[in-house]
């Protein structure tokens, strides 16, 4: 019997010691897709979860615990019954708090370029530096953003060698083509992916990069010690937000950052005093205009 436990206890540690980066939940809705058996859209959702979890995209080593939580919502906007499939999806990934069990969102993206083919049962297959296909581009580009994201929030520009990574991805992917949408700096998107790790990697953005980290390290992560001190280090990266809305409003950094923090910036001045609620209005209105609305909330909140 103890020998039994000991190889129980044995198989547990393997698994503990070399679990996968992340922990990424998928779902693939299908409901206007009406070319193609439906039992092809939950083998793709099993293909893409496992895609995702049980490829190891670092050297690094991951306790179960420290999976990075992520989710991938793919709704099939068109089929035409060959194998070919346009959708749109929603990314996101957060990173817990130290000290609490609340989960801060890092990145949340909608995503409305997704065209891919899928034959089922035909496994997904990524090699860095190669096109392979669409779907495994497309998903191996995400799982870099995630992680290097993930890794800048602990450490100043610790994730930079996966943010170079997610950026490779789009520079193998063809430039012409039926699935080379979303991927090109001239596709007259600049909510797309080329746009996106251009942005995070551009020096001229670099402030953003740095905002990551201190909004998560040195902020989130003392909230449970000191709220107050904490908020009002928040403040400090409303305000250092200033170099890039003034050189470029429109940046995807910018709207990467609200897409992902509008929720909880309403939550944590909620308990700010007066003077600290108009003050994070007046900054949050300023750079994130298209959720003012919701931001005045905040002065109304006790």
């Amino acid at each position: 019997m103890k020998k039994v436990l000991i190889l129980l206890s044995l198989v547990y540690f393997t698994v503990e010691i070399f679990a996968q980066e992340l922990n990424c939940k998928v779902q693939v809705l299908a409901q206007r897709a009406t070319t193609t058996d439906p039992q092809v859209f939950k083998t793709l959702e099993t293909a893409i979860f496992e895609f995702m979890n049980n490829r190891k995209w670092t050297q690094d080593v991951y306790g179960n615990n420290e999976r990075i939580e992520c989710s991938i919502f793919l709704n099939i906007t068109d089929d035409d019954g060959s194998g070919k499939f346009s959708a749109t999806a929603t990314i996101q990934s957060s990173r817990p708090v130290f000290n609490s069990s609340y989960n801060s969102v890092v990145f949340n993206h909608a995503d409305q370029q997704w065209r891919f083919e899928y034959v089922q049962f035909q496994p997904l297959i990524f090699t860095e530096g190669v096109y392979t296909d669409n779907l495994s581009a497309l998903l191996s580009f995400y799982a870099y953003l995630i992680i290097g994201l993930d890794y800048d929030s602990y450490a100043l520009k610790g994730g930079s060698l996966y943010l170079q990574k997610a950026q490779e991805v789009v520079n193998v992917v063809p430039q012409n083509g039926e699935y080379a949408g979303g991927w090109r700096q001239a596709d007259g998107n600049l909510r797309n992916r080329y746009w996106i790790i251009e942005n995070v990697l551009n020096p001229r953005f670099e402030v953003f990069r740095k905002i990551n980290y201190e909004y998560h390290r040195l902020a989130m992560d003392k909230m449970y010690d000191d709220a107050r001190t904490a908020r009002t280090m928040i403040t400090a990266q409303l305000k250092s937000i200033e170099p890039i809305f003034s050189s470029n409003p429109n940046a995807m950094v910018l709207q990467m950052f609200f897409a992902a923090k509008q929720n909880e910036f309403i939550n944590l001045y909620s308990k700010a005093s007066p003077q600290e609620k108009a003050e994070a209005v007046n900054l949050l209105t300023k750079y994130d205009p298209v959720n003012g609305q919701k931001y005045n909330a905040i002065s109304g909140s006790k």
